[in-house]
């Protein structure tokens, strides 16, 4: 395939290592300086790792291009459904995950089914997550969608709530702290703790590069099976 990367950051670089790696080529690496509809001509796929400020347009770009995209950035969320509209108006592609990596998608299947398992007991959950200091966005998409996850899962929650410590939330609400500590490429815990005992999950990330491996499998996939897809589609979660 012919992959286009709308953010050629850190992880943009890592994408293209690992696309070229699987036997891709990468023709357009976008940073900055934008790109215009012809520049998608020869491109199969696109992936879109760019900035908040950006991402909505690089979407809309290129499924009015007639290219698979797949996107990876977070902080723009409010405009899914003008996107998801629009792929489905233009018979487009187009795949969102908060998170790539194969573990991580795993332990979001793992965080729905503990949950069911702890909604009739008495446990107080709460989450927390640490990223490097250059993670802009906290809680982090990760985390967010584990919140959400959890909380669609639970009788007794109704809302998350960002807190310093986990006695800052109030009942209903589940607390999430959030760290920035360097080099960490991102680490998140749920715990459910009672007067007796603590019931802890847990995944860590060693580096970036589950991240931006998923994210190819997720082009690959959305390459060969159009529509709206998602990370359970890719991994046959559903």
């Amino acid at each position: 395939m012919n992959i286009a990367i709308l953010g050629y950051g850190k992880m943009g670089k890592i994408i293209e290592k690992m696309a070229t790696e699987r036997g891709h080529s990468v023709p357009l690496k976008v940073g900055r300086e934008g790109f215009v509809a012809s520049d998608l001509d020869d491109i199969d796929v696109a992936i879109d790792f760019s900035l908040p400020s950006v991402a909505f347009e690089n979407i809309t770009a290129c499924l009015k291009a007639g290219v698979p995209v797949v996107s990876g950035t977070t902080g723009w969320l409010e405009k899914k459904p003008e996107v998801e509209a629009l792929c489905k108006e233009v018979n487009g592609s187009f795949l969102y995950a908060s998170n790539f990596s194969l573990g991580v998608n795993l332990f979001f299947a793992l965080n729905k089914h503990l949950a069911n398992l702890m909604n009739p007991h008495d446990y107080r959950a709460s989450m927390l997550e640490v990223h490097h200091t250059q993670k802009l966005d906290a809680p982090s998409g990760t985390a967010i969608t584990l919140a959400e996850d959890l909380i669609d899962n639970s009788d007794s929650l109704s809302s998350w709530k960002l807190v310093e410590k986990n006695e800052d939330a109030e009942k209903g609400e589940l607390p999430i702290r959030a760290e920035r500590v360097d080099p960490t490429p991102g680490t998140h815990v749920i715990n459910y703790s009672s007067e007796i005992d603590d019931i802890e999950i847990k995944h860590t990330a060693h580096n970036r590069n589950g991240f931006a491996l998923g994210a190819v499998i997720a082009a690959e996939f959305l390459f060969e099976n159009p529509g709206i897809q998602t990370m359970n589609n890719v991994l046959g979660l559903n």
